[in-house]
């Protein structure tokens, strides 16, 4: 146990708060700002000109990447350059975290085994750098290049291996220093959910969340998996604005009272803090590709792969991250991604500086925003999760029209903002008045039917064909979250005549 942990562990009963980064007076503390980047580990001066540069920009924080190698489980492939960049951050007053994951999608799958040795390296880590305060556990366990196998026979399986792996560390890392902070999750804003995917089979962010929480249940575990949730907010196209969402279950950085529902339906009521009882969210990895311009292209090679946008979007959709990032306390931090560009045009050019060292406008902007202090732009984020299902409305048209006796075909529309499952009916009704929710759920329909509502979509809601005698009717319809049936809406029409 580190220097001083013991007297950490008594301050810190069940789950500390200093590690889900509330202040001493109960209130979160201010977001930090970073970057994900490398290029201080290998510099060949230990980081220092690097460490200074993105000090200087108010930017303190800084993720590393280090590789765990199942063959070699006990080797820190990177000592040396470790040994010397983290020092020269330190002392530059840039904190760096360590991001830690295995040399190969398949290295862990759902070996407890390998989870446990795994653990044990990254603790091996928390032992040798003790200036180290936040370990980022996994890397995108969503996506198929990084965890295999996401699928067996049909099945969800990643998020099983991933949760196992998770616990292991947290317990390892907290036997070293339970300050420590133990950044877990580190989901990419997309999945697919598509086992029979001839490429890419990865399961979405949103989905992910309910498999792991699955698991984190079936363990019976009694103590937390993580400090605070990591998050890879990258937009569906560089050409969307911050404010262009994902389509659920996937999530961007517009989208993460979507992922705060998530965590909430996933570990509410077990030891595993969510949003609304301090666990707070990381956005491990943030950033817009921009188009190289000629003058700089002789430091890049290869070809672009991806749309990109302009210098001058980028630089907006920047200044914005900070502003709105600072509205919200659930956030921890924000990491830009990377801070120089990645010299190969297949890789990612979302930098503050370019390859052959000029600067991007963002880095302007950021570096102004950071030196005012974050300042929230609007109001400030107060999020409390939902019982009932998301964007759940239904389109019964008209109910004035009287319906002659001989119709048999009965539907309506419904529209929701996540997946649902319905069972909706129609009910008789005495007289002209309005039905209750619980009147129309008690009350015995004359006709029934089921079905699967898929998100931003509008299904017909269609009942078997049946003609319904002279009277007054209402249509009923009992929705549910598909991944989170507990909870429901329950939509009633107003009533209709029949003659």
């Amino acid at each position: 146990m580190r220097r001083g942990a013991a007297v950490a562990a008594v301050l810190c009963a069940g789950v500390c708060i200093g590690a889900l980064g509330a202040s001493a007076a109960g209130q979160p503390s201010p977001v930090r700002f970073g970057v994900a980047d490398d290029t201080g580990k290998y510099a060949n001066d230990g980081g220092a000109a690097f460490f200074a540069q993105i000090a200087s920009l108010g930017l303190r924080d800084d993720r590393m990447t280090v590789i765990w190698d199942p063959a070699h489980p006990t080797v820190i492939t990177d000592r040396p350059f470790l040994d010397r960049s983290i020092s020269t951050a330190v002392a530059d007053g840039v904190q760096v975290r360590l991001a830690v994951r295995p040399a190969t999608a398949t290295a862990i799958g759902t070996s407890a085994v390998r989870a446990k040795s795994f653990a044990s390296f990254v603790a091996s880590l928390a032992e040798r750098y003790p200036q180290v305060q936040t370990f980022v556990v996994g890397n995108e366990p969503n996506q198929p290049r990084f965890w295999q196998p996401q699928f067996v026979k049909g099945k969800p399986v990643a998020a099983i291996g991933y949760e196992r792996m998770l616990a292991a560390t947290y317990d390892a890392l907290k036997a070293v220093d339970p300050s420590v902070t133990v950044v877990g999750g580190v989901l990419s804003s997309r999945g697919n959910d598509d086992p029979q995917a001839t490429s890419n089979a990865s399961t979405s962010p949103v989905r992910f969340i309910a498999d792991m929480g699955a698991a984190y249940r079936a363990s019976g575990r009694t103590k937390p998996l993580m400090d605070q949730f990591g998050f890879h907010a990258y937009p569906r196209s560089n050409r969307d604005s911050l404010a262009t969402g994902l389509d659920w279950p996937n999530a961007g950085f517009a989208n993460l009272a979507r992922v705060k529902q998530a965590l909430w339906d996933a570990f509410n009521g077990t030891a595993q803090p969510t949003i609304e009882n301090g666990l707070r969210i990381s956005i491990d990895e943030i950033g817009w590709q921009t188009a190289v311009p000629a003058a700089s292209l002789s430091a890049y090679t290869g070809t672009e792969t991806v749309p990109v946008t302009s210098d001058a979007a980028q630089a907006t959709i920047y200044g914005q991250i900070i502003a709105k990032a600072a509205c919200d306390p659930s956030i921890s931090s924000v990491l830009f991604s990377p801070f120089i560009d990645e010299s190969q045009l297949s890789g990612f050019q979302s930098g503050l500086e370019r390859a052959d060292g000029t600067k991007r406008p963002s880095y302007t902007i950021v570096k102004a925003a950071l030196a005012a202090g974050p300042r929230c732009a609007g109001a400030t984020v107060l999020w409390a999760h939902t019982n009932t299902v998301v964007g759940a409305r239904a389109l019964f048209g008209s109910t004035n029209i009287t319906h002659w006796w001989k119709q048999r075909v009965w539907s309506f529309g419904v529209r929701v903002g996540e997946d649902a499952t319905y069972r909706a009916s129609i009910v008789p009704v005495a007289g002209r008045g309005v039905l209750s929710t619980r009147q129309a759920l008690k009350t015995k329909p004359v006709l029934t039917t089921r079905g699967y509502a898929k998100a931003a979509w509008t299904p017909l809601v269609r009942f078997p064909l049946k003609r319904l005698a002279p009277g007054r009717y209402a249509y009923v319809i009992d929705l549910h979250a598909a991944l989170a049936p507990a909870r429901h809406r329950v939509l009633v029409s107003r009533t209709f005549a029949v003659r």
